[in-house]
């Protein structure tokens, strides 16, 4: 799904286009200083305490999960899977506020697809998927594991466990024609930071239900 960002504002300033001057010079306003400071991780803990308050269960995936689990890198990525349900999303947009973009109806047409759509946080312009939780085996099992981590001091959220990162990150790799080589390398460095703790009867059962074992031994044999 695809998504075009809204249009900015416009702005009071004579000589201003959308916070860039005629001149080619930005203005740093207040707000603009305060939208730098906020990071994606930051903008992740505001959907996650968003959704907990309108009772969706939740857990964030995608690079950013892998980033603590394995080796941190820069991403703006943020996939959240969502347990959501058509009569939470007014809840949720109310819990988002303002500094959110929310379309409720391509989101409720996503909640009865069991598709996904997008959120777009306003002053970062970072934009947020959304995957509605699936009810296949696998899909369940997954969701069942999530578990909380601490980001930031005094700040948890919802992650995805280590090992279904590894899982869904071979089926990108692998339902993308093995073109992404981030998504394998993000997977060695799990394989590599998590060792003796990752449950490798878990990642035996699903890699071979999944059709992926061949991409695991080959992530495996790249530590």
């Amino acid at each position: 799904d695809s998504y075009t960002s809204p249009a900015g504002r416009r702005s009071t300033h004579p000589l201003d286009v959308d916070g860039v001057d005629l001149r080619g010079r930005r203005r740093d306003s207040p707000s603009r200083r305060e939208a730098e400071r906020v990071t994606p991780l930051d903008v992740a803990l505001a959907v996650a305490r968003a959704l907990e308050t309108a009772g969706v269960d939740y857990f964030l995936g995608g690079s950013m999960a892998s980033s603590f689990q394995g080796h941190p890198r820069l991403t703006n990525d943020l996939d959240f899977v969502v347990d959501l349900r058509a009569q939470d999303i007014e809840a949720l947009k109310t819990a988002l506020g303002p500094d959110f973009d929310v379309d409720e109806i391509a989101l409720l047409e996503a909640v009865h697809r069991k598709a996904s759509w997008n959120i777009f946080h306003l002053p970062t312009v970072t934009r947020i998927d959304l995957f509605v939780a699936k009810s296949g085996d696998y899909d369940t099992e997954e969701f069942q594991r999530r578990q909380t981590y601490e980001v930031l001091p005094g700040q948890r959220l919802f992650l995805k466990s280590a090992e279904d990162s590894v899982l869904r990150k071979l089926l990108w790799f692998q339902a993308g024609a093995e073109s992404n080589s981030q998504q394998l390398r993000d997977v060695v460095e799990i394989l590599r930071v998590q060792g003796a703790k990752l449950d490798e009867a878990y990642l035996a059962k699903w890699s071979s239900q999944l059709n992926i074992s061949q991409l695991l031994l080959r992530a495996k044999a790249s530590i």
